[in-house]
């Protein structure tokens, strides 16, 4: 009964705060959320959320930590890692509540339902890379949760350009379907093809911006993807602190796979490595074409180090 009480009351108060921050931008806005408000107020007195109770004390809450992105930026090892942590309770497959409007007009009780079931003391996260590039994102997590934990792992925008025309690719080989090179999407009229939406993904302080507006740099923590694949206990031991975590997962949990030439997990004694289509080699690039990415993202990469007050280790 206790538990059934907790959960009830997770999710009675967390949805219903009102942002005072931002304005709502439509009126339509306004209308979807006052129409989730209602909806969880009514099925919660209503208590049909009582199959996201388990026998065991464990239920289904909204998260309190969400990994917003980027896309090709290690968001699923960043998970994975963070899932050896006891207290982290991870939704298993990328929501995409926030940015699909089909899945947002379903309101938060079907949001709930795609969480995993956690105790009191658990954290529940879920990640969709594609958050954090989606312009109506940030209000509606805010006008959720103003509180929220955000988690944001980023790379070289030029190797995540690459990585992210990589997944495609092999996304069209395995259909047997045809795919152009790299350079027919880099390349337009003999320049830089700004167009390409996998670079304009990388302009990371364009999106960053847009974050800003609702949460504060103190809830928004950054992991360094770069780093997170050479060496990921730092960073990770950096996410505990953030989302104060007990220091739990120490150096042991990791170990070099050198047949796929990262690391991989090590969990009370369970090796795991990540799925075979993580870390798949980049196209070959002409150094030139190379050259003009990294001059392209030079002034942008700038700007979002003087947005965030952190540099990184990119071109």
């Amino acid at each position: 009964m206790a538990a059934f009480l907790l959960g009830a009351a997770l999710l009675i108060v967390q949805p219903q705060i009102v942002p005072s921050r931002p304005a709502i931008n439509s009126k339509a806005e306004a209308s979807s959320q006052s129409v989730q408000r209602e909806l969880l107020t009514k099925t919660s007195q209503k208590n049909d959320f009582k199959e996201n109770i388990h026998s065991n004390g464990s239920c289904r809450q909204l998260p309190q930590t969400i990994i917003i992105g980027v896309r090709k930026g290690g968001t699923r090892a960043l998970l994975e890692m963070l899932s050896l942590h006891p207290d982290i309770a991870a939704a298993e497959s990328e929501v995409h509540f926030f940015d699909w409007e089909d899945h947002y007009r379903n309101g938060l009780r079907w949001y709930i339902n795609q969480m995993p079931f956690s105790y009191p003391r658990q954290i529940t996260v879920e990640k969709t890379p594609a958050y954090f590039t989606s312009p109506k994102v940030p209000e509606r997590v805010y006008n959720m949760n103003q509180s929220m934990r955000l988690l944001l792992i980023l790379r070289d925008p030029s190797e995540r350009v690459l990585s992210d025309y990589t997944q495609v690719f092999y996304n069209h080989m395995q259909k047997h379907k045809p795919y152009p090179s790299i350079e027919q999407f880099l390349i337009k009229d003999g320049e830089l093809n700004v167009d390409y939406k996998a670079i304009n993904r990388s302009l990371y302080y364009l999106h960053m911006q847009n974050w800003l507006k609702y949460f504060p740099l103190d809830r928004i923590h950054i992991v360094d993807g770069d780093k997170l694949i050479k060496d990921p206990f730092p960073e990770i031991e950096k996410v505990e602190r953030f989302l104060k975590l007990s220091p739990q997962i120490n150096a042991s949990n990791f170990y070099f796979n050198k047949t796929k030439g990262f690391y991989c997990l090590r969990d009370s004694g369970r090796e795991r490595c990540l799925h075979e289509s993580k870390g798949r080699a980049h196209p070959q690039v002409d150094t030139r074409l190379l050259e003009k990415l990294h001059e392209y993202f030079h002034e942008p990469n700038k700007k979002f180090f003087e947005l965030v007050g952190r540099t990184f280790d990119w071109h």
